[in-house]
């Protein structure tokens, strides 16, 4: 009886997939998406399918968890997901531009944004009732001109990300050297911008996040390695932030080409993650809840080329690192008192693999 039990127990545990967006016009493959079940156990990524889609520069999932969107060389893409994680293609729709770099959903999972690296431009779409892609209902192009003649001379739009309260929309331009802020009209999905985050000259911000409660905004800054911590309010209407504090993504030493690049939350919000390719490590931050202030955990070498995406697994005990360059995926096991972070198994073969989202299922009957 205490086997039959335990057993049972084992079947309701939390089951997991991940779904890992590739670049697919350099390599033969034509799976853009690949979708594997997660080992918690083991902390390993075990291959269950592949999507045909081009160039997945990014994938989100809405925040019901029943959609899963990407980017694509024609557009946007939409799916279902699937009880065990499978993905069903619903429709795809173009943003009239160049291929877009990151996407992201607002809180009511009723509108759609892109960004452009390459065009500078941010785009807004509806979203049906049955998650499937409606029409554009705003486009905007940022203007001016950064500091750096090679890369930075225009506009590169990276990453658009809403505040929790679903007012603002935040756009990190690497390019300028800024964060433009939008206010959201969620009737007719217009933005309007109300504000600038001034980041340092040539940091070059590239992604975003929010606490979980909303508080504190997180951006890390490609070119200066460095994530910058705000506290975010609403005052008389308009959005404040507050800069709180600098961190380093790096050791304390000078990496002179070292990259920033992945910037993660933990399942449970309590650390932050990202990675610096050039110096090829994964770092880990504690989050002080009460402060939203950072304080480093690790700073470690990942066995690949080009972390672009790292993330830690649900359970906190695993991470795994997405080598752009390598053309690898590596793993690890994590002791976060110890600061600790030990390969774990062999590398997996992945083309040019560039961002991972785990997605948590039902537990089996």
């Amino acid at each position: 009886m205490a086997e039959k039990k335990e057993q049972a127990k084992e079947t309701k545990k939390d089951r997991y997939v991940a779904y890992v967006s590739c670049y697919t016009t350099a390599s033969r493959e034509k799976y853009g998406i690949r979708v594997y079940d997660v080992d918690m156990e083991e902390g390993r990524f075990i291959e269950k399918d592949q999507v045909e889609i081009t160039n997945s520069s990014y994938v989100t999932i809405s925040h019901n968890r029943k959609y899963l969107y990407s980017i694509t060389d024609m557009g946007v893409e939409s799916y279902v997901i699937g009880e065990d994680g499978d993905l069903t293609f619903l429709n795809k729709h173009g943003i009239n531009g160049m291929r877009g770099s990151y996407l992201s959903t607002d809180y009511t999972d009723r509108w759609l944004f892109v960004a452009g690296y390459h065009d500078g431009k941010i785009t807004v779409l509806r979203l049906n009732e049955d998650g499937s892609i409606g029409e554009i209902t705003d486009e905007v192009f940022h203007r001016g001109m950064g500091s750096v003649a090679e890369r930075n001379f225009r506009p590169h739009v990276q990453c658009v990300k809403m505040t929790r309260d679903n007012r603002f929309l935040c756009a990190a331009d690497l390019g300028l050297d800024h964060v433009n802020v939008y206010r959201f009209d969620s009737a007719n999905g217009k933005i309007r911008q109300v504000d600038i985050i001034h980041c340092d000259l040539e940091s070059a911000p590239r992604h975003l996040k929010f606490s979980k409660d909303g508080q504190f905004l997180y951006i890390v800054n490609e070119m200066k390695n460095t994530i910058d911590v705000y506290r975010y309010r609403v005052r008389n209407e308009e959005p404040d932030f507050e800069k709180l504090q600098t961190v380093s993504t790096l050791n304390n030493y000078h990496s002179s080409d070292a990259a920033a690049s992945a910037l993660n939350f933990s399942f449970d919000f309590q650390y932050l993650v990202s990675s610096n390719a050039g110096d090829n490590s994964v770092v880990i931050f504690k989050i002080d809840q009460k402060t939203g202030l950072l304080s480093k955990v690790l700073c470690l070498p990942v066995s690949g080329d080009y972390p672009k995406d790292c993330a830690l697994f649900p359970d906190n005990r695993h991470l795994v690192s997405l080598n752009h360059e390598s053309n690898t995926m590596t793993f690890f096991r994590v002791d976060l008192e110890k600061g600790l972070l030990i390969m774990h198994g062999r590398e997996m073969p992945i083309d040019q693999p560039n961002c991972v989202i785990f997605q948590r299922l039902s537990p089996k009957a």
